[in-house]
């Protein structure tokens, strides 16, 4: 029966892994019909934010502890952070990068975390922590010459590149932040009702900057914008979530590696991205620090 349940785990993260990485393909495809970014992430959560809920009322009824007014704050300082800013600065920058570099600039969220630590929190980066950095961040330099090369757009890809590291900047926040409650609350109640509160704050942000016209989109853009919000959005975050519960967090922080891989393959088949040896060996490298980085220290 355990074997079982691990091997339905490790499906799970790999599900989740495939569907988090096919929301960029989905970004980009939604763009051809000329949706600008605020109208797309409002139509993503607005579908969205009735599963969190749900998800977050049937975690709630089996959570053993009640969840305070603190609780509450940091249930939306963590959806601030995590899903609303990180999405929006990634939709943002989706409109100036491939959904290739995208995906492995938002994969560099650890050495993000290793670096924070280290200028607040006063935790000394190793010999073994910089190697990583080093070896990641001169790939993601082989990768975005790649794009350079093909778009020969420097000022754009520079936003782009600046947009997405922003959202990965914010993501890596959210983890930090999201170690502090969710040993408490659980993992699945805290992305849940973190979740619901960026939706919200997604679907106040529209009516704020766009006129309520600006939803008179091609009936494609509602459609991306539905598998968005099922298949990129709440189907992997309870994919993870039940992932975790079965595996535990560290093997399946290691089916995320899949997702640069995965992305560049959707990107090529479905957006014609070009795939080029430098984009190709970037990828390797910032996998390979990645996985130094996250690799238990040997005892």
């Amino acid at each position: 029966m355990e074997q079982a349940s691990m091997r339905v785990g490790l499906l799970f993260a790999v599900a989740g892994a495939v569907g988090f990485s096919f929301k960029a393909i989905l970004v980009k495809l939604a763009y051809r019909f000329g949706v600008d970014a605020e109208t797309l992430l409002a139509l993503r959560m607005a579908f969205s934010l009735p599963f969190f809920l749900l998800l977050g009322a049937i975690g709630g009824r089996q959570a053993a502890v009640a969840l305070t007014r603190i609780d509450w704050l940091w249930m939306a300082l963590l959806g601030l952070f995590g899903y609303y800013l990180a999405s929006y600065f990634d939709f943002l920058g989706l409109a100036y990068i491939s959904a290739a570099l995208e995906r492995l600039i938002l994969f560099l969220y650890p050495t993000i975390v290793i670096a924070v630590s280290a200028l607040f929190l006063g935790k000394p980066i190793t010999r073994r922590m910089a190697v990583a950095l080093a070896i990641s961040y001169l790939g993601i330099g082989l990768a975005v010459g790649h794009d350079l090369k093909v778009t020969g757009e420097a000022a754009e890809v520079l936003i782009g590149c600046g947009l997405v590291f922003a959202s990965a900047v914010s993501y890596a926040l959210y983890l930090m932040g999201n170690g502090q409650v969710v040993g408490r609350l659980g993992s699945a109640r805290v992305a849940a009702y973190a979740s619901s509160f960026a939706c919200i704050f997604s679907i106040v942000q529209f009516i704020v900057m766009r006129p309520l016209d600006a939803l008179a989109q091609p009936w494609q853009v509602y459609g991306l914008a539905l598998a968005m919000a099922a298949f990129s959005t709440v189907g992997p975050v309870w994919l993870v979530s039940e992932a975790i519960r079965r595996l535990g967090a560290g093997p399946v922080s290691l089916t995320g590696t899949l997702g640069p891989v995965i992305t560049i393959f959707l990107g090529w088949l479905l957006l014609d991205e070009a795939i080029g040896a430098t984009q190709l060996m970037g990828t390797a490298m910032v996998i390979a620090g990645i996985l130094i980085m996250i690799r238990p220290r040997a005892k």
